[in-house]
């Protein structure tokens, strides 16, 4: 008997909630029909959801009742937003109030609400949501990261390598697969096709943030006379005291500096590849010898590429850097790839302060530094996808 009356009380409570939200829906529809209700009307922006590339944009809505405005407030992402231009005069708008405000606009979902409340405490509101693809993502859509990789390991006079093909094709998938580079790789070049292939690269057009990614992996050579240090091509003469054969380091310096892209690194994991840097070439072995939260993403990356970059890293100073052991890698491009499989950590970008980082513990002390054009505070990121 008690479990009849408690479902008959649950029933006449349960109706009487309905027809109470009956009534209340009613009396609201009989308040619009007299005009006492507010009405919103948008005027900018129109649409519900509004695609907008700029962070800046003037709000314009106009309010109507018959009974008079007790307030008329216009939020940002739940922010009540202040009164740069406040109510505007609504003679001749047909609007009751009229709302004007300037806002600045977050990347994402931004969304708008009016609220407006008669006298008798009728509130209504609207919403609409202006959606920022912002400047930074906007310039970086066009972006197009490039990787030129050189490996080699058969030569014609000098001694055959283990690692450099496996090192150049292993840094090119991980590029390629998880950072979204075009890359090539080039195999056992001779200084003919290595220097066809830089003008090849130095024809191609470039949009203002696209980067070049330029690995060599081989063996290296150091002229004390000349004070110079030398890519060796696969057709290199072991015995050569006029370096005719050779890629010298002020050549290279100067070919690619002169590549029209905006953003170059250069990475020599060869012997003596820190000579150059002419510093270091003048001071007194893959080789022979074994031995920020507060910004977007995508402003984040926009800062980094603003300046003209021209970096490099090599995996030794003027020594003779280790090829690894043979089917492995060698010892510079193994943290290479460490640094690269991490990605970057939490933000998936992985700048050049933080790559230099996992190569600090090298045996071989690579070097870091800039050269030609470069201007200062620039850089370059590898982004993960």
């Amino acid at each position: 008997m008690k479990k009849l009356l408690f479902i008959v009380v649950a029933f006449l409570t349960t109706a009487a909630y309905a027809q109470q939200k009956v009534s209340a829906k009613s009396n609201v529809i009989q308040l619009e029909l007299n005009g006492i209700v507010p009405t919103i009307t948008w005027i900018s922006p129109q649409t519900y959801e509004t695609n907008l590339t700029e962070k800046q944009f003037t709000v314009k809505v106009g309010v109507k009742s018959q009974g008079k405005l007790k307030s008329a407030e216009l939020y940002l992402n739940d922010a009540l937003v202040g009164q740069s231009r406040g109510f505007k005069p609504a003679t001749g708008t047909g609007y009751d109030k009229l709302i004007e405000r300037d806002v600045v606009l977050s990347e994402g979902d931004n969304i708008l609400k009016v609220v407006a409340v008669s006298m008798d405490e009728v509130e209504v509101s609207d919403i609409r949501v202006l959606r920022v693809e912002g400047t930074a993502t906007a310039m970086l859509a066009d972006r197009t990261d490039y990787a030129l990789l050189f490996g080699t390991d058969e030569y014609d006079e000098w001694s055959d390598l283990f690692n450099p093909v496996k090192d150049a094709q292993t840094i090119a998938q991980e590029l390629e697969e998880n950072y979204g580079f075009k890359t090539e790789v080039v195999l056992n070049a001779t200084t003919g096709e290595i220097m066809a292939k830089l003008r090849e690269y130095a024809k191609k057009s470039y949009q203002p943030n696209d980067q070049l990614f330029i690995f060599f992996a081989g063996h290296g050579q150091f002229d004390e006379i000349f004070t110079e240090g030398y890519l060796v091509g696969k057709d290199s003469k072991l015995n050569d005291p006029g370096k005719t054969t050779y890629i010298s380091h002020s050549t290279l310096r100067t070919v690619i500096n002169n590549i029209p892209c905006n953003h170059i690194l250069l990475t020599l994991d060869a012997c003596f590849g820190g000579t150059f840097d002419p510093l270091v070439a003048r001071s007194g072995s893959r080789g022979q010898d074994d031995i920020y939260a507060d910004i977007t993403r995508s402003e984040f990356i926009q800062r980094r590429l603003r300046f003209k970059t021209r970096k490099y890293i090599t995996s030794g100073g003027k020594q003779y850097v280790a090829d690894g052991k043979p089917g492995g890698h060698s010892p510079f491009a193994r943290k290479f790839l460490q640094a690269l499989r991490d990605y970057g950590g939490q933000d998936r970008i992985l700048t050049l302060q933080e790559l230099q980082g996992y190569l600090l513990t090298l045996r071989m002390e690579p070097h870091a530094g800039e050269f030609g054009d470069n201007e200062p505070g620039s850089d370059f990121v590898f982004v993960a996808r």
